[in-house]
Formats: C-alpha cells, structure tokens, sequence
C-alpha cells in the first residue's frame, strides 16, 4: 500500500461558548476521558491510545479551531511544510517541541480556505487502550464544509499526500491509511466544520451508545443507517452547543486497488438516504447544524491567533 506522510487524524480542537456545559455533555453522556487540562482548554481522550481526540477551550461562539494529524517520520514534517506550502498554506509554527499536553513535534499550517492543520510526531500515547462497547476508541473522520471541494481535495492529496477514495455529487472522500476515509469535505457556501466522527466497536455499539444518547435527552439527529461511500453504520446527534456529532463503526478498509467511484455511481433511489433505506430524511435543523460551525477569523495577516 501507498505510504502516507500523513499517518492519521488524531483530534479536533473546537471552541465552545460553555465550556462547562461541554465538558458535561462530552464526559458524562458522549462518555470521553479527561487526559489533562492546560489554562481553560480541556483535553478528552477515548478508550484508545491517543493522548486526546478533542480539546474545548472557551470561545464567544461554536468554532473550530484546528484538526489535528499524527506523522510517523519526523522528517515528514518539513516535507508537509513545503510540500503543503506549494499548494497555498502558510506555516504558523514549527516543526518544534510543543508544550501542549501529549508533548512531540508540532507543525501547525493554515490552509486556504481558513482551515489551522496540525501535524504531531512522537506524542505521548497511553499504554491501557481497549476497546469498550458503546464507547469511542478514536476518531473516525472529520467531515469540513467547503466552498470548493474540488480545490480543496486536490490540496489535501497535492499539498498533504492523501489520496481520493470516492466523489459523490456533494463530497469528497479523502485517506491517509486504510481507512476509507479519514476527511470528507462537503460542499458548503462557508468553509468550516460538518461533523465530527467517533469510531465504536461495532453497529450494536452504534444502536446502545445511540440509546444512551437518548436515555439523557439527546435524540438521534439523522439515522441509524449505512453510509454509501465508506460502507460505515452512522447516527448523528447535535451536542448542547451546535456540534454536530456521529457514532460510526464499521469504516471500510481499502488499499491501492480500490476503485474510485464518481457522482453518477453513489445515487440512492428517491426516498432513499442510506445503504439500508431506513434512515429518515435528513431534518432541516441538523442540516443548519452542519453548516453553522465556521473557522476562527486569523488574528493577523502573518497567522497568529
């Protein structure tokens, strides 16, 4: 299989306007770990080895601040930051030592479309991983709206080295390991943050974490269902703030020979919104859900924030 400089996603920093609230929601009903706090922000882990997935620090609005990529090879940092800057991002920090919880080398870009890209090599990862029912080991995919889904596919694969695993009418479907997909982008007339998705074990952990999800008051925002590009089972909800926010499980694994399929080959009959053909319509609140969380405005033209 193709090598990566790009190993995986690790996690996604968003800005909330509770905090509190937050933190509640994403440890006592989503069920993640605190790994560590550092001023306000606050680092969740899941069951697996990552030092954290998602860290909230406190904002005036919903944001998302920053996605964050594992790399294997230290070097690869300052192949991503010329290779990357040939295709418009600009390097706001590193490759250096960061001190932020979970420590290595951080490269932090800023993308062209508004999008802080962070890429970390030799953080810490913790050594009692498992796999829980009804609980995220790791994050499965970010989905990132976009206002031109092609340029920005072809940054991810020209500028980043991921490769182009399907194309349907609205998104694009991108990898960086076996994954089918660890980025999707969405087409979208504001550049920012679609969803996040959290990996389970399995469908049944889908259905039982969907029902915990209900059991505090948290209804299913779209599904459950089986996705068409990815073959992965979803349920989506929306978190106390605005974040849009998916169980998923099953993710299909690919190698070189998969076969990209294009727009005219993922249409479902009318009706028909997954796989399965059980999944309702989308409805209309977790549509504007998905295109409400924006990226944080640059501080400065040089990219500081």
């Amino acid at each position: 299989m193709s090598r990566f400089p790009v190993a995986a996603l690790r996690s996604v920093e968003i800005g909330t306007p509770d905090i509190a609230v937050s933190e509640r929601f994403y440890t006592e009903v989503w069920m993640l770990e605190i790994a560590a706090r550092q001023g306000e922000t606050v680092y969740l882990r899941a069951t697996g080895a990552d030092h954290h997935i998602l860290s909230l620090q406190p904002s005036a609005a919903a944001e998302i601040l920053s996605v964050t990529f594992r790399v294997d090879v230290a070097t690869d940092l300052a192949v991503l930051a010329k290779r990357a800057g040939r295709h418009g991002a600009r390097v706001l920090t590193g490759p250096a030592l960061t001190i932020e919880p979970g420590g290595g080398i951080l490269l932090e870009l800023a993308e062209p479309q508004g999008g802080v890209y962070r890429f970390v090599q030799g953080d810490a990862s913790h050594d009692n991983a498992d796999d829980r029912p009804d609980r995220a080991s790791r994050l499965a995919h970010v989905n990132l709206n976009s206002n031109d889904v092609d340029a920005q596919a072809r940054f991810f694969e020209e500028g980043l080295g991921f490769a182009l695993t399907d194309r349907s009418k609205l998104m694009a479907f991108l990898r960086c390991n076996s994954d089918h997909h660890a980025v999707v982008l969405a087409e979208a007339k504001v550049s920012g943050l679609n969803h996040i998705a959290f990996l389970v074990p399995d469908w049944e952990s889908v259905m039982r974490a969907s029902g915990r999800l209900i059991d505090a008051g948290y209804p299913i925002g779209w599904g459950v269902g089986r996705h068409g590009p990815g073959d992965n089972v979803f349920a989506y909800f929306v978190d106390p703030v605005g974040f849009v926010v998916e169980f998923t499980a099953e993710v299909l694994q690919v190698d070189d020979s998969y076969r990209v399929r294009g727009p005219h080959e993922w249409v479902w009959p009318p009706g028909r919104t997954d796989q399965w053909g059980i999944a309702p319509p989308k409805p209309d609140h977790v549509k504007a859900a998905q295109t409400a969380i924006t990226y944080r405005p640059m501080a400065s033209p040089a990219g500081s924030r």
